[in-house]
């Protein structure tokens, strides 16, 4: 592929003068490199940054990391969604400390061992921290790969990404494998930009990328469509108890495993297992949240329960409890102005 053979040069020029300012850029240590590319799975930076420096903040080292309480973690992951990245890094954390002495792994094969470390996670800290000749290949750089030489191949077949990792690792400068990795992720979130006109002007690949060249933008990459997401419609019941709201804690495994949440239920299901009855006193409105192979469209319902009596894993919050202790989805961002609303009422 002759063209990419003429990225280096002018992509790490581009970089140098265009980088973004990252704090996991500025100590690119395998604990921060690790932690920044697990957040930003699914999340765009500028949501993810708050959330990293108060987290190392709290956890500044794999060994804090692997001591801390759930509820703790679920806690400062709050809001950021995909919450098994977080289990997950506390597992891998309890793995370094356990088989590695405490100390970050720096071969391949144990970095992939770690859960929730993938091909793309795994060469994103070998190529950063360590400065090895690992490519870090997620959709970004697939679709820089695919537009610069013209490439038609399904970006989701394994096949694709495989070739695409053995382009990557051909042309990666020995002497600055972290910059390289870092200039293609810059690349594709900044310029050769998805679902929308890339700016094509402002790309160090423009006088040699076949899909500017060609005009072939708005066909390449090329990717299977995904399965439609299964719609359930779902009611939320705000069950309150003088100053305080009902929250039951969601089963060990499956969709936001281990989270609190507000009691909801499928449009079929009533609330008498709280012992409520009657019409709702109102409602916080309507909600929806799109998870990755499912959507919630939600009705909530608000009710004031005359008893103190709550069904086994369920608990009674006030609104400093719901802010600093128990983790709630952002399934469930919705209601949340209606919600705070509420309590200022009942506390004035």
């Amino acid at each position: 592929m002759a063209s990419f053979d003429q990225l280096t040069a002018p992509l790490l020029a581009w970089y140098f003068r265009s980088a973004r300012k990252m704090p996991w850029r500025e100590d690119p240590t395998p604990y921060h490199v690790w932690l920044s590319e697990i957040m930003l799975q699914q999340t765009r930076v500028s949501a993810v940054i708050p959330y990293y420096e108060r987290f190392l903040r709290e956890l500044p080292d794999v060994a804090s990391l692997a001591a801390c309480d759930d509820e703790k973690l679920m806690k400062l992951w709050e809001g950021l969604g995909y919450y098994s990245r977080a289990r997950n890094l506390k597992k891998a954390a309890i793995r370094i400390v356990d088989e590695f002495g405490g100390v970050f792994p720096s071969d391949y094969k144990s970095v992939r061992s770690l859960p929730g470390i993938g091909d793309y996670t795994a060469g994103a800290i070998l190529s950063i921290a360590f400065g090895f000749p690992e490519p870090a290949v997620d959709g970004n750089v697939l679709r820089i790969v695919a537009r610069i030489t013209g490439d038609y191949s399904d970006i989701m077949e394994e096949s694709t990404r495989a070739a695409c990792r053995d382009l990557i690792r051909a042309h990666m400068p020995a002497d600055n494998t972290s910059a390289y990795t870092q200039a293609l992720m810059e690349l594709g979130a900044t310029v050769c930009l998805p679902n929308g006109v890339p700016l094509c002007e402002s790309c160090p690949a423009k006088d040699f990328c076949v899909a500017h060249r060609d005009d072939l933008i708005a066909l390449l990459p090329v990717k299977t469509p995904p399965k439609p997401r299964k719609i359930e419609q779902r009611k939320v019941f705000f069950v309150f108890f003088e100053d305080k709201v009902a929250l039951r804690k969601r089963p060990k495994k499956g969709l936001l495993s281990g989270l609190w949440e507000f009691p909801n239920e499928l449009d079929s299901v009533s609330v008498e297992s709280l012992g409520l009855t009657g019409a709702a006193e109102g409602s916080f409105g309507t909600g929806k949240h799109v998870f990755s192979h499912i959507e919630w469209r939600m009705t909530s319902y608000v009710y004031r329960s005359k008893s103190d009596r709550l069904p086994e894993g369920y608990v009674w919050a006030d609104w400093d409890q719901l802010k600093s202790v128990y983790a709630i989805p952002a399934a469930f961002r919705d209601f949340a102005k209606p919600l705070e609303q509420y309590f200022s009422k009942v506390d004035s």
